[in-house]
């Protein structure tokens, strides 16, 4: 694995610290979901080819970036995301969303940036939510990490379908207790409950979307019914056995994905 260096990157209110991987193009810029971090997508990275380009950070309001102030909302982590790319990546560019990033992702390619190739949506937040995006669903879920015990059941119950190793769910159980209260709540208060269909369909690049077959946050079924039909050409992969948390539970998969995708862009 090559080493990374870490870039400044300003954006509104502050910085943002940047991993950067230099390699062979397109780069690959990952999102992660809401309670990760850049950490999130660790196993993944190892399992990609030595000379991959890749870039990741903590989004505003989480992990590293906790002290950036507000708003939260979904434009703004997309206006952050376009800043990280503009100022570390030379070239073309790939970005790599999972659940909330993946719908971060999905505005973003709607504005259609300069040198963006294409996305990977990884148990990606659909861009019509489904009906049982209530509001006592988003009120209960608003408390899925008020403590560590709320995560951990959060862990074991919810996002996970396999059992994560120790250490790997101990680091999951610290970045969801990362965020201030502000960012905490508003994904599922607000973003998660956001209709972005129209943005979707004015993404033009190539989209592969993965999902893990006993995922009950993003089942299968939910994005073939309320992703696909408004992302332009996206393809569905469904990852054997995996629950939600697919760059924790099956980094190779996911890792093994990314390698093809970035193979199709080419041919």
């Amino acid at each position: 694995m090559m080493m990374e260096t870490t870039r400044t990157v300003p954006v509104a209110g502050g910085n943002l610290e940047v991993r950067v991987r230099d390699g062979s193009g397109p780069t690959l810029v990952f999102l992660h979901y809401w309670g990760g971090s850049a950490d999130t997508w660790s196993r993944v990275l190892e399992g990609l080819p030595s000379g991959q380009a890749t870039v990741r950070f903590d989004q505003r309001g989480w992990g590293g970036s906790a002290g950036l102030p507000g708003p939260y909302h979904l434009d703004r982590l997309a206006d952050d995301l376009l800043q990280v790319a503009d100022a570390c990546v030379p070239g073309p560019f790939v970005v790599v969303g999972h659940s909330m990033g993946g719908k971060v992702a999905q505005l973003a390619a709607a504005r259609r940036p300069r040198g963006l190739a294409g996305l990977v949506l990884v148990a990606p937040a659909p861009p019509r939510p489904p009906a049982a995006i209530t509001e006592e669903y988003r009120e209960g879920l608003s408390h899925a990490y008020d403590s560590a015990e709320s995560v951990a059941g959060a862990l074991d119950h919810v996002l996970t379908a396999t059992a994560l190793p120790a250490p790997l769910r101990a680091a999951a159980v610290r970045d969801s207790l990362s965020a201030g209260a502000e960012a905490r709540r508003e994904w599922p208060l607000h973003g998660i409950a956001r209709d972005i269909t129209g943005a979707a369909r004015a993404i033009e690049v190539q989209v592969a979307v993965l999902a893990g077959e006993n995922d009950v946050v993003e089942p299968p079924r939910v994005l073939r019914d309320h992703l696909l039909p408004h992302v332009p050409g996206a393809g569905l992969t469904v990852v054997p056995g995996a629950g939600h948390l697919l760059p924790l539970e099956a980094p190779d998969a996911v890792a093994s994905a990314l390698t093809s995708f970035l193979t199709s862009l080419h041919g």
